[in-house]
């Protein structure tokens, strides 16, 4: 009879983590759900919008987004029936719809916590220190703006982390996933595509990941195609609208340079930045075990900041790197260390 036993303990490890990153989510996140002002915010109310299924007046950066507010849709439903029971008043409000944006939004950012983690240990990082780094992570103010709201950003920040970890892990699995819900998740997973064709070819080789963009991007012009149609949008839009954020580059250049532009960069990850400066003198040694998917990644993230003009957002998809950073800082400071080296069996864990 096999032996299950290793299984059932990775299960319970990785659920004992996606119940630590929910954790550390869900009160914050409740929070803002509950008391933001969605008065000012032209993101939220057009997921909203786009959830009820009204396309009409969304701004054409976002149209596309549809997989994160068509799921919310479908927990909202049940969401509905409830608050006609116990909030009458609310049923036919916005709320349920809010919480469902929640639930779903949470649900996914836990699930990038897990990533994490798991990438940690595959670059040896300790059990402990990989945790860590899931708090440092998701502590973020991002993390919370993301989970609380109607927002897309959750879905593409797991993106990024599967795509981080596909390698690392050799899942073709993983990398599949980000094939095929990347182009559906942000417009500018494009970016993303010359970094996979680099270094995800552990995970899948060339022919099959072109093979995989092939059918995430069928998928992607089908969506795109069935709203214009619906809307009347003229297929054009598209083209102007990706070349108007070549305009941010300047911007945020300046931006970048400017004390307020470095307090937002700060802001990504707060105190937690404190870790890689106190790890600097070893640097060699853990920038040594990122190498350059590390640093490749990185550069796409800039380039996403650069075009986009909001520094701190997406600043905030660097956080895969960020928290393997962090917990080899961890893992490598001997101050920190509990006398136990890294596991040797953590470079072969696969997802």
């Amino acid at each position: 009879m096999p032996d299950f036993s290793p299984l059932l303990l990775r299960w319970r490890r990785l659920m004992l983590v996606y119940l630590l990153a929910l954790g550390v989510l869900a009160g914050p996140a409740y929070t803002m759900y509950v008391h933001y002002d969605f008065s000012h915010s032209l993101d939220t109310r057009s997921y909203l919008s786009m959830a009820r299924g009204q396309f009409e007046g969304v701004s054409i950066t976002r149209r596309y987004r549809v997989l994160v507010p068509a799921v919310a849709a479908a927990v909202a439903w049940p969401l509905e029936r409830a608050y006609a029971r116990v909030w009458p008043q609310r049923a036919t409000s916005d709320w349920p719809l809010r919480l469902a944006f929640y639930l779903v939004n949470m649900a996914l950012l836990a699930a990038t916590g897990v990533v994490v983690f798991e990438t940690c240990r595959l670059y040896e990082a300790t059990p402990g220190a990989a945790a860590l780094a899931v708090v440092a992570v998701l502590c973020s103010r991002w993390a919370v703006y993301i989970a609380g709201l109607p927002l897309v950003d959750s879905l593409y920040m797991l993106v990024f982390a599967l795509a981080f970890y596909a390698p690392r892990a050799r899942s073709a699995g993983a990398l599949v996933a980000v094939l095929l819900l990347g182009p559906l998740a942000k417009e500018s997973f494009v970016f993303l595509v010359p970094w996979l064709l680099m270094f995800g070819r552990p995970a899948l080789s060339w022919p099959k990941q072109l093979a995989g963009l092939a059918l995430g991007g069928a998928i992607a012009l089908a969506v795109r195609y069935w709203i214009d149609a619906r809307i009347g949008a003229p297929p054009a839009e598209s083209v102007s609208n990706a070349l108007d954020h070549v305009h941010n580059l300047v911007y945020s250049l300046k931006r970048l340079l400017s004390v307020k532009g470095a307090g937002e960069l700060f802001s990504v990850f707060g105190f937690f930045w404190l870790a890689l400066l106190a790890g600097w003198r070893g640097r060699r040694l853990w920038l040594a075990s990122l190498g350059w998917p590390a640093a490749g990644l990185v550069a796409v993230v800039l380039a996403h900041m650069f075009l986009s003009g909001d520094l701190g957002r997406m600043g905030y998809l660097g956080a895969p790197v960020f928290g393997v950073a962090f917990a080899l800082v961890l893992t490598h400071k001997p101050w920190l260390r509990n006398g136990t080296p890294p596991s040797a069996k953590a470079g072969s864990e696969t997802m």
